[in-house]
């Protein structure tokens, strides 16, 4: 037992209790975090080996670069103990999307550091951190900045925080057609938003590969581009100056696996691969970052008209003798925001979706995107073999039209999944093959609300098929919230989806990631719910054992 010498009096569980037991629970969470700050005994971490892979490598083995055991070569001894307590659910924070800056710095640090301070006092096991493409390898080929990062790596070790790595190699945001336009993130005042124009683009000079032949940018049937990731259509032509996609992906990966490896494992415990738009697989036939996505109810748009996608699509036609079938996406799909019932295509009654050319079509477009994530799972896989992190990758939430036989938005995100079809197995078995545990949003989201805005969508019945899906395969699940602002409400839907995962008799591995870290999150009353459902999703385990910690770094305590 730890008998503090100092009496502990009754302590509200917000960032304020920090300062003494006698402070005046409304001040900043700044100032208070300002006494989180203090000196951690290192020691060094083991040194892991990790196999390095030349599968579809436009380098050696080793071109990655070499280890920099001056990098991150420490972790902490009290947090990273054998013997910590890690039952329950683990949760992580999403910290603000540009945290490290175009020029690779983080803005503010010092505020950072105390923000991070505060979450490891609340319980969080972790943040999750996205690598972006278009800032790490941003002006040429194989030059890449991880300086910011690896101090942002450093910060998260010396507060006790694990790291969960999102390597994205999608666009942020949407906007004016100027990808060099980004948005300064205020990390003083942690608002956590963006505004509609910000953008952090794709790599400059993937930028310019994509000007000088537009059709590696995903089409619709009106001609118009997107380019928040590139055509998978072009996954295997070395269409960036001599090199895939595909590989310009592996080598990313592989260079990242090199520079943080004496904290793969130890800090960074789980790394989640981008795929798509927003990270997911997917294709982008609608935008996540405009805003009421869901409550719009938007069918999108199939995003098969670059000549890559195509000239798939043709070949596959006229192997089965349906030329015409080749020629491009469907008739009568509607527009965006038209009701599916309105429709030939998406239509219950006499829907083409449902016809032989309908299936056919389908079939290839959701083909497609598998045989994309399984190209990125299989270099991933054994990039990150002997690393012992979690990799992981992340399916689309799409709900809104949950009710609807043909399940059209689903449709056109490439997701074959109707009333009779699932379409969500057969990537649980992609990931399963290749050890990947799946992530999904909409964790907070409840049909009852949902449905008066929208009656056609059911965001528990979508997360339900999809957390069964992971349950027949076995594979491990990563859940987050869609919606920023959550309530007691949100958080209880949040513990009740959870459990229907992981609970049974053999308990499955959940994690939860808060989507994200923004200025609301550390005012009081918001702070206090979101430390509450850490304590709900953990045991209160981790909570109790990193209050002692923080607590015996300003009061004596003996054993």
């Amino acid at each position: 037992m730890v008998m503090f010498a100092s009496q502990l009096t009754a302590t509200t569980f917000s960032p304020s209790f920090l300062i003494s037991t006698s402070s005046d629970t409304t001040r900043s969470p700044f100032l208070a975090l300002a006494h989180l700050c203090y000196n951690r005994t290192f020691f060094p971490t083991r040194r892991r080996l990790a196999v390095s892979s030349r599968l579809n490598s436009s380098r050696s083995s080793g071109a990655g670069g070499s280890v920099d055991n001056g990098d991150v070569p420490y972790e902490l001894h009290h947090d990273f103990s054998p013997q910590r307590e890690t039952r329950g659910s683990p949760v992580f924070v999403t910290l603000p999307v540009n945290t490290v800056g175009p020029e690779g710095k983080i803005s503010r640090p010092r505020a950072m550091m105390f923000s991070l301070k505060a979450l490891a006092a609340a319980g969080v096991e972790g943040v999750v951190v996205e690598f972006w493409w278009g800032i790490i390898e941003r002006k040429e080929p194989r030059v890449y900045d991880w300086r910011g990062y690896r101090e942002l790596v450093m910060m998260a070790c010396m507060c006790g925080l694990k790291v969960r790595a999102v390597l994205a190699f999608h666009q942020y945001g949407t906007g004016p057609d100027d990808p060099n336009q980004y948005c300064v993130l205020d990390i003083a005042s942690y608002s956590g938003s963006l505004s509609p124009l910000c953008r952090i683009p794709l790599p400059l000079w993937v930028l310019d590969e994509i000007n000088k032949d537009p059709e590696l940018a995903y089409s619709d049937r009106f001609g118009r581009r997107n380019i928040e990731y590139i055509s998978l259509g072009c996954d295997t032509l070395p269409v960036l100056r001599g090199r895939t996609p595909i590989q310009a992906y592996a080598d990313f990966m592989r260079d990242f696996r090199e520079t943080f490896r004496p904290s793969l494992g130890l800090t960074i415990t789980r790394v989640q691969i981008g795929m798509g738009p927003g990270g997911e697989l997917r294709y982008p036939s609608f935008s996540f970052q405009k805003p009421n996505v869901a409550s719009s109810g938007g069918l999108g748009e199939f995003q098969c008209y670059d000549k890559y996608m195509l000239a798939s699509l043709n070949a596959c036609a006229r192997k089965i003798g349906k030329r015409e079938w080749g020629d491009g996406g469907p008739f009568g799909a509607g527009s965006l925001t038209q009701n599916p019932e309105h429709t030939d295509f998406f239509k219950n009654e006499g829907g083409s979706w449902n016809t032989p050319y309908g299936k056919f079509f389908l079939e290839w477009y959701s083909n497609m995107l598998l045989l994309h994530g399984e190209r990125i799972c299989r270099e991933a896989e054994t990039i990150f073999r002997g690393t012992e992190v979690l990799i992981s990758a992340e399916v689309a939430a799409i709900h809104w039209h949950y009710a609807i036989q043909s399940h059209p938005s689903e449709l056109t995100a490439g997701y074959y999944n109707t009333f009779d079809r699932d379409g969500y197995l057969p990537i649980a078995r992609l990931f399963s093959k290749y050890g990947f545990a799946i992530c999904c949003s909409c964790f907070e989201m409840q049909d009852a609300t949902m449905q008066k805005i929208n009656p056609s969508g059911s965001p528990e019945g979508f997360l339900k098929q999809l957390l069964l899906a992971a349950r027949l395969c076995d594979i491990s699940l990563e859940g987050q919230n869609f919606t920023t602002d959550l309530d007691d409400d949100a958080f209880s839907q949040v513990l009740k989806m959870s459990k229907f995962y992981s609970d049974g008799i053999e308990k499955r591995p959940f994690a939860f990631n808060f989507v994200r870290m923004n200025k609301r999150m550390f005012e009081t009353q918001n702070w206090d719910r979101f430390a509450r459902f850490v304590r709900q999703m953990s045991n209160g385990k981790i909570f109790q054992a990193r209050l002692r910690a923080h607590l015996g770094s300003s009061r004596s305590y003996s054993f």
